[in-house]
């Protein structure tokens, strides 16, 4: 009797020492089955630093982590002019045929403050006719000169694009009327009003390269 009693306190102290040891801070757990049971968060590693999802041992992020982060530089210029005179200059240094000394930068700062006057300042009196719009532009001092430098010029294009376009000046500005003989054209220049009529075409940008490359002007 007393080796039985002797041999079961031995078993209940090797079962009590498993226990313990599979509880130990690091080791594996295991589940009912046996099977291998993954670290909790927070759990301690083998380094005794706290373990993670999503991260590996050393506190990197594993293939289930957050992606990746990516540095960048910002890409605006942060005022419209500026930016538009920068990307002509990076033209004009790419180009290996540029004539450095025909370019004129200064020309164009000047027709982008042209177009700065006429878009936010200028007066824009719209009077509708059966075939088309009749508007008078007009402005006081740098606006006024900005809209008869601007408007006559965008007048040739629009001729250029189809419709019926012609300028009369004005003391402080300029009349533009636009016609055409398509009745759907007319309702949509009725509807353009002036600045979505002088923003057609695509020839603005040409423009302004040309014109930095001393090659035309207004």
């Amino acid at each position: 009797m007393y080796a039985r009693s002797l041999g079961l306190a031995v078993i209940a102290m090797l079962m009590a020492a498993a226990y313990a040891f599979a509880e130990t801070p690091g080791h594996p757990q295991h589940g009912s089955m046996g099977q291998m049971m993954p670290p909790q968060d927070g759990a301690a590693g083998p380094d005794g630093c706290p373990m993670m999802r999503g991260h590996d041992m050393h506190g990197k992020h594993g293939m289930m982590g957050g992606q990746a982060q990516s540095s960048s530089e910002p890409t605006l210029a942060g005022q419209d002019a500026f930016g538009a005179i920068q990307e002509i200059v990076r033209i004009l240094e790419a180009d290996p045929n540029t004539d450095w000394s025909k370019v004129d930068i200064a020309a164009l700062r000047q027709h982008l403050i042209d177009m700065n006057e006429v878009t936010l300042h200028a007066v824009a009196e719209a009077k509708a006719l059966d075939n088309g719009v009749e508007i008078a532009v007009t402005g006081e001092g740098r606006t006024a000169e900005a809209i008869k430098r601007m408007v006559p010029a965008h007048a040739y294009e629009l001729n250029a694009m189809g419709w019926n376009a012609k300028t009369e000046e004005l003391p402080n500005g300029v009349t533009l009327v636009v016609t055409s003989e398509d009745p759907a054209q007319a309702i949509r220049l009725k509807a353009l009003g002036f600045m979505g009529i002088i923003v057609q075409g695509s020839h603005h940008q040409l423009h302004h390269l040309m014109m930095a490359k001393g090659e035309h002007g207004h």
